[in-house]
């Protein structure tokens, strides 16, 4: 038997890329999917571009405005597939990803492995995607890739996994009281519930970069406290996969990245961090700052300091997409 693979898309006013990227769900070699598309209440013609690809296998779902971890829920609670491909709503699949994913591994839905592949990130044109190997991109123990993941402070976006339904069903839903971290949080469970990480080369997918609807400036405290919770949570699944020296020390590496983005603005939250790094046998570090920022901070104040950082940074992005975007006038494959 060919499994069914289920290709979830939660889409919210994405009317400017949910096109080509149901295209890219459509367009996969691997026969046997279901496109399942939910539309978070969008306010755009996200849901009603997405009627017009509706077909024996792709069916488009809409709900109120509830968040994209209630829409991947609505989603998972109606999928058919053996395992699942997530695909949020301005990415793109490279057309044989699916099928290379599962040609090369075992196709057993009841198996733990974790299909993982790799990714480039871009703007407008994959063929100007970037891709920036990493220790994560290899075939890895479950303890082992949080602990890289950790120490390194690296990410993977959710397009890059092919999850079993197996995995899926003993990792548990999306957290949807989450407001930051969604799918760090929910893949670490994954990952933790996994007994391979098998990395994939030749499978690839892109990943957009710098989509300032999905880009807020000064966090809310809402938003820390989600990303304090998401952190003591990886940190908790990684400990009860080893509780060693090796994972400790990775997961004081975890907090002290946290602490230094969020040191000036959040201090009961950095020292809730500070406690829980001594209770695993960590050292409290003083927060890591360039010269420059704290030249900006002895000039102009933290807080000015911190808004003009983030305005530095989202310029930065801004410069890029354009780029991008002039020269995806003269090249094919812009999306």
């Amino acid at each position: 038997m060919i499994p069914l693979v289920s290709i979830i898309i939660p889409a919210y006013n994405s009317e400017r890329w949910i096109k080509a990227t149901i295209e890219s769900a459509i367009a996969q070699t691997y026969k046997n999917k279901e496109i399942i598309v939910v539309d978070d209440g969008s306010t755009d013609e996200t849901y009603n571009i997405g009627k017009m690809y509706e077909s024996k296998i792709l069916k488009v779902l809409s709900q109120k405005n509830s968040g994209a971890c209630v829409a991947r829920n609505k989603a998972l609670s109606v999928a058919q597939g053996d395992f699942i491909q997530w695909l949020d709503s301005d990415d793109i699949l490279n057309p044989h990803k699916i099928e290379t994913q599962l040609n090369e591994s075992d196709r057993d839905p009841q198996s733990k492995v974790l299909h993982s592949s790799a990714w480039g990130y871009f703007y407008y044109n994959i063929k100007r995607a970037k891709f920036q190997p990493n220790g994560l991109w290899k075939t890895l123990t479950p303890t082992d890739w949080i602990v890289t993941r950790f120490n390194e402070g690296r990410y993977f976006p959710p397009i890059t996994w092919l999850v079993s339904r197996k995995l899926t069903e003993v990792s548990g839903p999306w957290n949807d009281n989450l407001l930051r971290d969604q799918d760090g949080e929910y893949f670490c469970r994954v990952i933790a519930s996994s007994e391979l990480v098998l990395f994939h080369p030749e499978a690839i997918c892109y990943y957009r970069k710098g989509n300032f609807s999905s880009i807020s400036g000064s966090p809310s405290r809402e938003k820390i406290e989600s990303l304090k919770y998401s952190h003591h949570r990886c940190i908790d699944n990684l400990l009860i996969l080893e509780n060693s020296e090796i994972t400790r020390r990775a997961s004081c590496n975890y907090l002290d990245r946290f602490n230094n983005k969020i040191y000036f603005a959040h201090p009961d939250i950095v020292r809730e961090n500070y406690k829980k790094i001594l209770e695993l046998g960590g050292e409290v570090l003083p927060p890591k700052k360039s010269k420059k920022y704290e030249l900006f901070k002895k000039h102009f104040g933290i807080e000015l300091t911190r808004k003009l950082k983030m305005r530095f940074w989202r310029f930065e992005i801004y410069i890029d997409r354009n780029w991008d975007r002039f020269l995806s006038l003269f090249l094919k494959d812009s999306v």
